[in-house]
């Protein structure tokens, strides 16, 4: 099962896109669980996650949950901002499952 953590400023910009998400590894028959938190739970629960994708609005943090990440090494990005921007659940699991690679 793929663990998908998003992170945005609140947690509640990124919930719509969970949902779309969602549906598309259900739909090409993935296990996953996706979910959303605020940037002040992202740390805390990177930890059971296999990717963390942040909104656009937080890219001035990547470098420091990157620096949480490596503990357990897995990668931090920031969502596409033209998949966050039309909660194009598609793409944005796309670039998840490409950042875990064989994870």
């Amino acid at each position: 099962m793929k663990k998908i953590l998003l992170a945005c400023s609140s947690g509640m910009s990124t919930s719509l896109l969970v949902t779309k998400m969602e549906a598309h590894a259900k739909s090409v028959g993935d296990e996953a669980k996706i979910w959303a938190v605020g940037q002040d739970k992202a740390k805390q629960e990177m930890a059971e996650a296999d990717v963390v994708l942040i909104g656009p609005q937080m890219s001035f943090l990547k470098g420091d949950l990157q620096k949480e990440a490596e503990k357990y090494g897995i990668k931090v990005d920031v969502i596409d901002m033209m998949a966050y921007g039309m909660a194009d659940g598609k793409k944005a699991y796309e670039q998840a499952l490409s950042l875990i690679g064989d994870k």
